[in-house]
């Protein structure tokens, strides 16, 4: 099998990394940096994310795994003390995965013909430079609300679990095709009024956000950023890609939700092991 490892340069990560293509490329497979057709992270979850990005452009062709060097993460099923366990389910590969929906961000830019294309594994989000936003927010093309704030956040299901957690948007299962949008400090009053709460949209649905004239705005998508564009409208919808990961041991999602955000599980299996 053709294997990309992808790691961080923390110092566990590079001893894992070295471990891992020892034993790969003594199990027979085939160590590339171009057209992989399984992904390996070693590190944590911006290191899948650099990974994703990476190789989004092959997304029907490469399945990814992560291997955490540090706390659990949402897409990384493997911890770096089961280098051995993970190249023996390699080697047995029968071509199984599971699949997440990802968010597609169109952007049209001030004086520039065509718009710009990018995939989001985690969310978008759309700010001014220390300035509020204007925007309005379309669905279906249909006008819904005039938005005045810090910005706007756009999530994928598994990116609910992330910043827009932290701005009350809802948890949403990976395997329902939508995406959320949240605000971020939104201003409500006598003039400007909002929704002022998460909406979920369904698939045959997207959101438009058309802005006011403005140079300075920052649009992020996952860990990437882009400062200081003339941003005049952005179009947000499940895009046809989807990420695939191997699935050789896939936690069950609500497991990871409990373990990152309540840990009362681990607190027990780290209680057991102390006795």
């Amino acid at each position: 099998m053709k294997i990309a490892i992808i790691g961080n340069p923390g110092a566990k990560s590079r001893s894992v990394t070295a471990e891992l293509t020892k034993k790969l490329i003594a199990s027979g497979h085939e160590l590339v940096q171009t057209s992989p057709e399984l992904v390996i992270s070693v590190g944590g979850d911006g290191t899948l994310l650099n990974s994703f990005h990476r190789y989004s452009h092959i997304l029907d062709q490469v399945r990814f795994v992560g291997i955490h060097t540090g706390h659990l993460g949402f897409y990384t099923d493997w911890r770096d003390y089961e280098v051995d366990q993970l190249v023996e389910c390699i080697n047995n590969d029968s071509g199984q995965s599971v699949s997440y929906p990802l968010l597609d961000v169109h952007v049209k830019y001030a004086n520039q013909p065509d718009s710009s294309h990018f995939l989001s594994l985690n969310e978008s989000t759309l700010r001014r430079n220390a300035l509020t936003i204007k925007t309005d927010i379309y669905i279906r093309d249909s006008f819904f609300e005039s938005f005045r704030g810090d910005g706007i956040c756009v999530a994928t299901p598994t990116g609910s679990t992330g910043y827009s957690k932290s701005l009350g948007g809802a948890v949403l299962h990976p395997r329902l095709e939508a995406i959320q949008m949240t605000e971020i400090a939104s201003i409500n009053n006598r003039v400007f009024r909002t929704l002022s709460s998460p909406i979920v949209l369904a698939p045959d649905e997207w959101i438009t956000v058309k802005t006011q004239n403005a140079a300075d705005y920052t649009l992020t998508v996952d860990q990437l950023s882009s400062h200081n564009r003339a941003i005049t409208e952005i179009r947000y919808q499940i895009a046809r890609e989807r990420i695939r990961f191997a699935k050789y041991r896939h936690m069950h999602f609500w497991s990871r939700v409990e373990d990152s955000f309540i840990g009362s599980l681990r607190q027990q299996d780290e209680a057991q092991h102390d006795h």
